[in-house]
């Protein structure tokens, strides 16, 4: 069990320093993740490149130019024209019945408005989630096994696509 004033502790410590985020994990397989941002997982399975830091306006030279702010982006329609397919409940995300099975759904696929997209165990009840859209899959914001949260974003569906 994990002691709250220790999360509480670490959760001060987080706010009061430069640090993104914290992981700990204990010798019984239990891992606590404490993050100042929100963590969006899709389903590629590779280390992201570490975002620019982002100069502070108040301290930038006269001289210097915002080059860093022009980065290109992705050619993919615009998070506000993806519908979010969100968590009904407070569980754990699976992507596939069973372990050796295919995933359900997966990015550039084409789903139908109730076809199954994953599945959340709650209380040891595997809760079929089925899609309120139809559409292409953009974004797997989930990975296998990880808790999620009521109303946390599962999905990214283009209606369009």
């Amino acid at each position: 069990m994990i002691d709250l004033r220790y999360v509480k502790k670490l959760v001060e410590l987080l706010d009061s320093s430069s640090v993104d985020s914290i992981e700990i994990s204990s010798d019984k397989g239990m891992k606590l993740r404490i993050s100042k941002t929100p963590v969006q997982r899709g389903t590629v399975q590779m280390a992201a490149p570490m975002p620019a830091m982002m100069p502070n306006p108040a301290t930038r030279q006269s001289g210097e130019h915002a080059a860093i702010e022009a980065a290109p982006v992705a050619k993919v329609a615009p998070v506000a024209a993806l519908l979010e397919v969100k968590s009904p409940m407070v569980g754990t995300y699976y992507s596939k019945p069973e372990p050796s099975a295919k995933s359900y759904v997966t990015v550039g696929q084409r789903i139908e408005k109730g076809q199954t997209v994953c599945i959340i165990e709650a209380m040891k009840i595997m809760n079929e989630i089925e899609s309120e859209f139809s559409g292409v899959v953009r974004e797997v914001m989930m990975q296998d096994a990880q808790p999620v949260e009521f109303g946390q974003v599962l999905f990214r569906i283009d209606p369009n696509g």
